[in-house]
């Protein structure tokens, strides 16, 4: 029988996902000021991963030990952590958290586009092009005249969390190949094998032995392990199951202005004048991607 989907507690969900990820970019923001991007992802997949691995083994659950599986994590583990993840913390090395959220912000419109001209596996519809306007609509308002002024600056970096920004794309439409299992599970998974290729690379690159974090610093990477990747991507490999891959990072909307809110509360970043206006668009398009239509009542 078909699991019925409660779309209350699914859109519920959706925004503990934005508020968890909107939050993440200030944790790496204060995390790589002194831990250096590959090992500050290479700490973050690793506590993650274990966190996971320890809560399912809690639960009763088992890790897959076919070949087949864990080659799929392993890609999954590319395209979700691994490129994105060092990416966006090497990127925020010149940039404000705040652009780096409204940047990687646009992943819905990869996903959109990967969706319609390639895998064609979720419909589109015209309620999904105005989540898409709207969006964007909001982003540009939540930037403002002033933010955009900036783009020329520090372009490598933007180019960077942009790339990031259509990996994650890529990772939510591949995502769908884990249905069946556990949400747990090929979240454990990926960043399992995330730290498998990150590890070795942050030794030969970074020995870490010869840091000197500050304690923000490793604050900040506890914090963005435990609440920003274990618990955030056991959420998202939920809703790619239940609102699909573009519903999923639809939620990337409302990360703009959570994410900008707490880079400007807690680092000092400047918010522009008409963010509460974007937000309006922002929230109007996560429900146009993500509320599904109401079905015509059957002629009696």
């Amino acid at each position: 029988m078909p699991v019925k989907i409660n779309m209350t507690t699914e859109l519920a969900l959706l925004g503990v996902l934005a508020v968890l990820w909107g939050a993440s970019y200030s944790f790496i923001k204060v995390g790589v000021e002194t831990i250096p991007p590959v090992t500050f992802i290479a700490g973050r997949t690793l506590i993650a991963g274990g966190i996971l691995l320890a809560l399912l083994r809690w639960r009763g659950l088992a890790m897959p030990r076919d070949a087949a599986t864990w080659r799929r994590f392993m890609f999954q583990a590319c395209m979700n952590s691994v490129v994105p993840f060092t990416l966006i913390a090497a990127a925020e090395r010149t940039i404000d958290a705040g652009l780096a959220t409204i940047l990687n912000a646009t992943s819905p419109i990869f996903t959109f586009l990967l969706t319609a001209l390639i895998t064609r596996h979720e419909p589109v519809t015209m309620r999904k092009l105005f989540g898409v306007g709207a969006g964007i609509a909001g982003i540009c308002l939540i930037v403002g005249t002033q933010a955009l002024g900036g783009l020329g600056h520090q372009l490598w970096a933007q180019l960077a969390v942009i790339a990031a920004t259509v990996s994650y794309a890529g990772a939510a439409i591949f995502g769908r190949n884990f249905r069946g299992l556990d949400p747990m599970v090929p979240a454990a998974g990926s960043m399992i094998c995330g730290a498998a290729i990150l590890i070795p690379l942050s030794l030969v690159f970074d020995r870490p032995w010869t840091l000197s974090p500050s304690t923000a610093s490793i604050l900040a990477l506890l914090g963005l392990s435990v609440f920003s990747t274990a618990l955030a991507f056991s959420i998202f490999f939920r809703l790619i199951h239940t609102l699909g891959s573009v519903g999923t990072t639809s939620q990337a909307y409302l990360r703009v202005p959570i994410g900008v809110g707490i880079g400007a509360l807690f680092l000092g970043e400047s918010l522009g004048p008409t963010a509460w206006f974007g937000m309006a668009f922002v929230v109007a398009g996560v429900a146009a991607m993500t509320i599904p239509a109401r079905k015509p009542a059957l002629a009696r």
